[in-house]
């Protein structure tokens, strides 16, 4: 929030005659209570050289160019009476208006010197300023105009000005909706330099003898209070006092009329969003509801807008005529010939605001307070401010008529122990701090009852975000001060160290770490078309995904039930940036819903919930197991000066597969499988023992097409929850003795795995036999069209004694007679 330091000194002043600091020290006071000054404060920019008040006397309308052209003669005061000459390009004044006026000689910010020159025909001597010129705000729609009898023509503009003010940009954060506001920060400002702070927000004695409006709300759209204050007969010539114009600048808001000035106004003193309403323009009674389907509205900023049924609105007899704590509608709209004012100051809900404002795209100033809460006490106090400077600048009559609808609910007590802050910082504050110092935020504190040394402590209205004792306690420390709380490294205690799942999650991120992939943080969420785009099937368990409620990309609002969209939209990125050569793994948990799997009503946050109700909220929790994914792309061997490489095949995604099971002690066994999105020739499905853990394989063609993946990519992903948690690895065993070679061709049905072939001679070979690998496959008319060789390498070794021939050859025929017995081998002669 942009403030300018005159503002808050002036309001302090009222309680504090003659305070004022330096805009240092005031910065170092917003920091002391805990506020963060966004850059340095910055003081306005500065303006050398005669700047004087004019008044625009006769006004020529040049022809015949690109864009309207005024040639202005202003009285600026010259001693010898004559009017200075000036070309315009404005069109915001007329005949008689107090401007500012930049004589020649005078420089402007940013080094612009203004001088004679003859310009569109004429000499032109100055220039006519507007808020953007001088520096003060962002305001270029026209010139500063002034009401009349501000100052005499000649005075010197820069004490009217007022061009030794600073401004300060504070960043509020979300929680502290209440500093959104000149009485917020003053009574922060007032807290940190010791100050008496009396409140802003007083209602007055307008009148309340019957209704303003007729109001109604309805329950549903959570609001809970409308204020409705009349003015009548004010004059709509009238012109915005220049001292409201210049606060509403240097606080970014652009001036308009009196009317919506004072609404703004109000709005950056009160922290209580307002609207106007031109009364010859309401049809009937005013009404808080829901939008109906279909409903349009166009708002202040000329855009029309379809409406939903969530939005909530205000509207009369013609329909919707604002959209409720986000912007008025333009069919009410205050003009250039209002003479009646219909002050709305309202309660909104903020999560409808918010989504209302979300769903349309629109923020506004007044969005923005209401997201954060606003203090619903101060509605009547805001309307009567509004009503009273109307008044005050454009004449007219407050109505002594008041529509008060709704009620206001307090805060709920919270016990709270007076010591608490000094236990929790670990500093012994004086008696009487914590008292105090909830007081000094508005709090009303009381001894408990029966209770010694417990407070009854009351938050404000304006203080939403007190609602537990810890947050009175941060209250406390930030007003007695962070700095104060001293540095005290605490003491580890020893440990059990690392679980048993946090060990097998860096066994298996070293495993493929040490085999040359590179990790990835894939993303807990996925896109909502993924499914569809791989082609799975309706009844696919994958499919039942846990969908987030408020996503951060609603394209992407899904829980993942699997790591590979993530791991392929990786793929995609680094590949449209050049990079093709990838290897690529991921460790992240999956999000996988069951029939148990529900939705949880809140639980309180002021105590522990209870045992029951964290079981039963553990129960409703979707299942979350622990998947490991790996992706291959590319060359898997480096070409260079030893050879072309080597192309990453289902061989290698394979392998890496089976170094995870190797990392902790499993030995997986692969059947063939046809799952999308692996290819269904080139998949396997990862079994330990009878349980499957996983796939691993090509990616299938169509699939890679779809989501523009690289051709003949390799992908794998492994339920890591499901391996074993007990392995501590083990030590080879060495033996000092050769080993002894044999070889063996057995004949087998084609449909029969080599895996499975070769875990039969392992078993049958006994502890004799070191190694079974494959090295022919053969295939013949006279094996049969059904049937293949396969030519196993045996390598038999003993710990204890060199092995003979006799003693290879046994093992040999053993572990034969088993892949006999198991698959009908037979034993063909090499």
């Amino acid at each position: 929030m942009f403030v300018p330091q005159s503002w808050l000194t002036e309001t302090l002043d009222k309680c504090n005659p003659g305070w004022s600091v330096s805009t240092a020290d005031l910065d170092a006071g917003f920091v002391k209570v805990g506020f963060e000054i966004e850059g340095v404060p910055q003081p306005l920019p500065t303006i050398t050289g005669p700047l004087v008040v004019g008044q625009v006397m006769e006004i020529e309308e040049l022809e015949g160019f690109k864009k309207p052209i005024r040639f202005c003669h202003v009285e600026v005061g010259n001693d010898n009476g004559e009017l200075q000459e000036i070309i315009c390009g404005a069109r915001n004044f007329k005949l008689h208006d107090l401007v500012i006026v930049a004589l020649p000689g005078t420089v402007l910010p940013g080094g612009f010197e203004i001088s004679e020159r003859k310009t569109y025909g004429h000499m032109s001597r100055g220039m006519m300023c507007s808020a953007t010129e001088l520096g003060i705000g962002q305001d270029h729609s026209g010139i500063i105009t002034l009401r009349p009898g501000t100052a005499d023509p000649g005075s010197d503009a820069y004490e009217l000005l007022q061009l030794d003010d600073a401004v300060f940009e504070v960043n509020i954060t979300p929680d502290r909706g209440y500093a959104l506001s000149v009485r917020g920060l003053a009574r922060e400002i007032a807290t940190s330099f010791g100050l008496t702070y009396d409140d802003i927000a007083v209602a007055q004695e307008l009148g309340n003898e019957g209704e303003a409006w007729p109001v109604t709300i309805d329950p549903e759209t959570g609001a809970d209070r409308f204020i409705a204050r009349r003015v009548t007969g004010i004059d709509p010539q009238a012109v915005t006092p220049w001292w409201m114009q210049r606060r509403l600048l240097l606080s970014g808001v652009r001036p308009i009329s009196p009317a919506v000035d004072v609404t703004n106004y109000v709005m950056l003193e009160l922290g209580q969003p307002m609207h106007a309403y031109d009364v010859s323009k309401l049809q009937g009674g005013i009404t808080v509801r829901c939008a109906q389907a279909g409903e349009k509205l166009v708002t202040l900023d000329d855009v029309e807008r379809e409406l939903s049924v969530e939005d909530v609105i205000i509207a009369d007899d013609s329909g919707a005529i604002g959209l409720a704590g986000v912007m008025g509608g333009a069919s009410t709209e205050v003009g250039e010939d209002t003479t009646d004012i219909l002050f709305e100051a309202a309660h909104f809900d903020s999560l409808h605001v918010f989504r209302t404002g979300r769903r349309h795209k629109l923020s506004s100033e007044s969005s923005r307070r209401f997201e954060r809460k606003v203090d619903p006490v101060v509605c009547r106090a805001a309307a009567d401010r509004a009503a009273t400077l109307l008044m005050e600048i454009a004449g007219g009559t407050v109505e002594p008529l008041l529509t008060d609808v709704g009620d206001i609910s307090l805060a709920a007590p919270i016990v709270f122990p007076d010591n608490r802050p000094s236990v929790v910082a670990g500093v012994d504050y004086p008696a009487g701090t914590t008292r105090r110092r909830l007081e000094e935020v508005g709090c009303t504190v009381e001894d408990t009852p029966g209770e010694p040394g417990m407070l009854t402590v009351t938050p404000p209205t304006w203080r939403p975000d007190l609602q537990m004792r810890a947050d009175l306690v941060e209250e406390v420390l930030r007003l007695e001060g962070l700095e104060q709380i001293p540095v005290r490294l605490p003491h580890a205690p020893s440990g059990r160290g690392l679980t048993p799942e946090q060990r097998r999650r860096r066994i298996v991120n070293k495993a493929l770490a040490y085999a040359g992939y590179v990790e990835i943080l894939p993303t807990p969420f996925m896109s909502n078309k993924v499914f569809d785009e791989w082609g799975l099937a309706e009844d696919d368990p994958r499919r039942t995904v846990t969908t987030v409620l408020n996503p951060l990309d609603s394209d992407y609002a899904c829980l993942a039930t699997t790591l590979l969209p993530s791991m392929f939209d990786v793929v995609k990125r680094n590949v449209s940036r050049g990079q093709r050569d990838l290897g690529l793994y991921g460790v992240e948990e999956v999000c996988l819903p069951d029939e148990s799997t529900r939705p949880m009503p809140m639980l309180p946050t002021n105590k522990r919930p209870s045992d029951d109700e964290i079981t039963a909220l553990m129960a409703a929790l979707p299942q979350q197991p622990l998947h490991v994914a790996a992706v291959l792309t590319g060359l898997r061997d480096q070409a260079g000066p030893w050879g072309e490489g080597r192309a990453a095949d289902v061989w290698d995604i394979i392998e890496a597969a089976r170094q995870v099971g190797r990392a902790v002690g499993a030995e997986f066994h692969f059947e063939k499988a046809d799952l999308l999105p692996w290819h269904p020739g080139r998949c396997a499905a990862v079994y330990l023992g009878d349980e499957l853990v996983g796939y691993a394989g090509e990616v299938h063609p169509q699939v890679l097409e779809k989501c523009g993946l690289p051709a003949r990519m390799c992908a794998m992903e492994l339920n890591v929850s499901a391996l074993p948690e007990a392995y501590h690895g083990q030590s080879p065993v060495v033996s000092p003795y050769p080993p002894v070679y044999q070889d063996v061709a057995l004949v087998v049905e084609k449909d029969v795995p080599q895996a499975d072939i070769a875990a039969a001679l392992y078993e049958g070979g006994g502890e004799l036999l070191e190694s079974v690998k494959l090295f022919d496959i053969y295939e013949s008319e006279q094996l049969g069209a059904d049937k293949r060789s396969l030519a196993f390498a045996l390598s038999f070794r003993s710990t204890e004694r060199t092995l003979t021939e006799e003693d290879a050859s046994a093992a040999r025929d053993a572990a034969v007679t088993v892949a006999a017995e198991r698959f009908g081998a037979e034993l063909r002669a090499i």
